[in-house]
């Protein structure tokens, strides 16, 4: 890694194991790029601390957890100063049923990607969260029908 922050080829192979399988153990992560326990460790440990790598998770099934209704969300603000974006922005994240949040260069200010068990508490979202969040003017709202791809 260089002075800049760059990475090089070894940590992005890493990153792209991790990214497939973060339950790796280091001796697997090892063998994968061809390097020792140790290195791969120490390399590992600097990705993380670094921001590289920001953490691993479980992939979850979340139509099986009733969390399969998807939508989402064009947002139109009616202020984009910078404390209007900053108090959407802190608003967002303390709403569950967001899952993503874009901000965009486009006719609208962000898109939402909303999961919910189903239409009737999208539109309770919708209504109750969503509407009421700051400067909030406008939405649009896109249901997914099918998931083809989600990584």
């Amino acid at each position: 890694m260089t002075d800049t922050g760059e990475i090089d080829r070894i940590d992005r192979n890493i990153v792209a194991a991790l990214a497939r399988d973060g339950r790796l153990s280091m001796s697997e992560l090892a063998q994968a790029v061809g390097l020792s326990r140790t290195p791969v460790q120490a390399r590992v440990q600097r990705l993380e601390r670094d921001g590289f790598i920001r953490g691993y998770a479980a992939i979850v099934d979340r139509e099986r957890m009733g969390e399969g209704h998807v939508a989402f969300v064009q947002v139109t603000l009616s202020d984009t100063r910078s404390a209007a974006l900053d108090a959407f922005n802190r608003a967002v994240i303390a709403v569950p049923e967001i899952e993503q949040c874009h901000m965009i260069a486009a006719s609208f200010d962000y898109l939402l990607k909303v999961r919910t068990r189903d239409i009737a508490a999208y539109r309770r979202v919708l209504g109750e969260r969503i509407s009421a969040l700051p400067h909030v003017e406008h939405t649009s709202t896109f249901v997914a029908m099918e998931t083809v791809k989600d990584h």
